[in-house]
């Protein structure tokens, strides 16, 4: 794979052999004491033409004698550039599935400003304090759809719960379906360890979804916790009940109705835990205690990549090399 080159991330393997240069010096002191003692005495140089065509030679010989002398040098000092990249063991992080109820009753009033956003913009904050874990998206209401499966792109989980938009929601809620398409992304995985975070804001309302005990004992038998979290105030709280002549909804005061029994039963079966966000300090603080409570031990290693350029300074001196043997073999025979 070819590297841009830049000159941050150039190095030589065996930078020692780039003092061979210093011979040059008295290569170049012993050419030029050459030059001087060339030559024959004789009484007059009157009637002698100088040949052109062999001092060009000659001067072509000694100018690929040092390029010759350069790449050699050059290619065993080894240059090269590299980049850096990181691996990580995933069978030391964690995977985490968001299990995010998008029902049409996330948009009531009681959290700020509504309880979609408030999750929203917790759940990113949490994503970011997970930067060694895989983490995907799945959303429901009256079925499930899976946003991301586990990546560690976290930008495109953020990017997605960015995304989530008000005006698609639908009314209804199937908890059963949002954990098992959760648990279905995670049972294969090799992580060490495996956990949903389940929001809900509801009581399952569709008839024939998957029953909330089956994805349970889906969870519980490929080792998979669930952490479940009932997002609403205790009461009432402005939730939109119906739509006006045009279309835009309508809020009004209804009562806030969890169903917290199923949500504890899924928690305590999987060996998760069940918590009650009633505000948006609440929900944060839910968020805290489940970074707390499920800790990663990655180890991430640097890898280096490397490109090596030594072969072109190769086949540069083999070149020189060629064209040393042509000239001194048959251009200087030829003019001499």
């Amino acid at each position: 794979m070819h590297m841009p080159f830049n000159l941050s991330n150039f190095e030589f393997y065996s930078p020692w052999f780039l003092l061979l240069f210093l011979a040059f010096i008295p290569l170049f002191i012993l050419d030029v004491r050459k030059k001087r003692r060339t030559g024959i005495k004789v009484p007059t140089t009157k009637n002698m033409q100088e040949n052109k065509g062999i001092l060009l030679v000659l001067f072509l010989l000694k100018i690929s004698k040092y390029l010759l002398l350069t790449c050699l040098i050059i290619a065993m000092a080894r240059p090269r550039s590299f980049t850096i990249s990181q691996n990580q063991d995933d069978s030391k992080g964690i995977d985490i599935m968001l299990s995010v109820d998008v029902s049409l009753s996330m948009l009531a009033k009681d959290l700020e400003p509504d309880r979609l956003t408030a999750l929203k913009n917790i759940a990113k904050r949490f994503v970011d304090k997970r930067p060694g874990d895989r983490i995907g998206l799945v959303t429901y209401s009256g079925e499930a759809f899976t946003k991301v499966p586990v990546t560690s792109d976290h930008a495109v989980v953020i990017d997605e719960l960015e995304q989530l938009n008000p005006l698609e929601l639908q009314p209804g809620t199937a908890i059963g379906e949002g954990l098992s398409v959760a648990v279905s992304h995670l049972k294969n995985s090799k992580a060490k360890s495996k956990i949903i975070i389940l929001m809900t804001d509801g009581v399952n309302t569709i008839e024939n979804a998957m029953p909330t005990q089956v994805g349970a004992q889906l969870a519980k038998t490929n080792g998979i916790k669930v952490y479940s979290i009932g997002i609403g105030t205790n009461g009432y709280a402005l939730m939109p009940t119906s739509t006006d002549i045009f279309g835009d909804l309508v809020f009004s005061e209804a009562e806030v109705k969890i169903d917290e029994p199923i949500l504890l039963e899924i928690a305590q079966t999987t060996g998760g835990k069940y918590f009650r966000a009633t505000s948006n300090e609440s929900l944060e603080k839910v968020y805290d205690e489940i970074n707390q409570l499920e800790k990663s031990e990655l180890k991430t290693t640097k890898l280096y990549n490397y490109e090596e350029y030594f072969r072109i300074f190769l086949w540069i001196a083999l070149g020189v090399l060629l064209f040393d043997a042509l000239f001194r073999w048959v251009f200087y025979k030829f003019l001499s």
